[in-house]
């Protein structure tokens, strides 16, 4: 079985249904799984710009987190992106905001979640502009409130955010629901009642 930090339904019931991004924050391009620390991005409300200075401090391994404000119609991350993106390590992206070239990104096996695609790129490629934009501070994203360092989970179901000071709680939590869930799965599998299953693990 995959690790359980790597299942954004398991961690999401391990924080009793906190820390869990928006339905509609979902894969647009690779369909893997994305785990790792935060490096939050967060950009200005009706000034949306290219975020390339994010690259001066990734570290393979992270995972890109994007303040776009929920902005559907300005693309702040493409194709070119993607490429630099996993040229550095960085396990994917998650936007609140827009995405795009999302089939250059799957071709690229770069996984990104966002809240829509479409092809309005941001005006940094034609003013050269690339300010204001700040790099790790907390940000909101998908509505959740997200931390430099917080552990992301996010995968074809959704995005859970585990915060850096709770990472072995949580971690003893979702191991400890995720073998309820095999242990359920047997049940059932076995023919059990709901209300055997209510009796033995108090939930379903």
């Amino acid at each position: 079985m995959a690790d359980v930090l790597s299942l954004s339904c398991v961690v999401g019931d391990a924080m009793q249904r906190n820390q869990v991004m928006r339905h509609d924050m979902k894969p647009k391009a690779a369909n893997k799984k994305i785990i790792g620390p935060a490096i939050t991005v967060k950009l200005t409300a009706g000034d949306i710009v290219d975020c390339l200075e994010v690259f001066e401090v990734v570290k393979p391994g992270d995972v890109i987190v994007i303040d776009a404000f929920g902005e559907t119609e300005t693309s702040i991350w493409g194709g070119l992106m993607s490429g630099l993106a996993r040229n550095a390590g960085v396990a994917g992206a998650v936007i609140d905001g827009s995405c795009r070239d999302t089939d250059e990104s799957r071709m690229l096996d770069f996984p990104i979640t966002a809240k829509v695609s479409g092809p309005r790129a941001a005006h940094t490629a034609y003013s050269g502009r690339k300010e204001p934009i700040e790099i790790n501070v907390p940000i909101s994203c998908g509505g959740v409130i997200v931390h430099p360092g917080d552990l992301i989970v996010a995968d074809e179901i959704g995005v859970a955010v585990v915060p850096y000071d709770r990472l072995e709680e949580v971690y003893a939590l979702a191991r400890e629901q995720a073998d309820k869930e095999i242990a359920t799965r047997e049940e059932i599998l076995k023919g059990a009642t709901v209300e055997e299953l209510l009796r033995k693990f108090g939930r379903i």
